[in-house]
């Protein structure tokens, strides 16, 4: 079975992941990043992500994505594609899943 996961556009405020009592809005700010995906894990010993939805949306700096079909207590990271470019300040690394700041 194919599992997919539905993704609306959201909105790029509040910052963080905030339930709106039918599903969950992310937004990340990067200035730099090129693409973000979220990453939901099924449990706290998972050592990879069950799901990995690509955040399409950019307001401002700010990428984002509503999941109708995310409760609260779910357990996500992202991983933020960019340049890696330490002498410009840049360290980015998509093998690295980030929490959320």
């Amino acid at each position: 079975a194919v599992f997919s996961m539905r993704v609306w556009p959201g909105t790029s405020y509040p910052l963080g992941a905030t339930w709106d009592g039918r599903g969950v809005n992310f937004a990340l700010f990067s200035e730099n990043a090129e693409r973000v995906e979220l990453c939901l894990f099924p449990s706290v010993e998972a050592t990879a992500e069950s799901v990995r939805v690509e955040l399409y949306e950019r307001t401002d700096e700010v990428w984002h994505g509503y999941l109708p079909d995310v409760r609260p207590g779910q357990l996500y990271g992202y991983r933020v594609h960019g340049p890696y470019a330490p002498h410009e300040g840049h360290r980015f690394n998509a093998q690295k899943v980030l929490l959320d700041p």
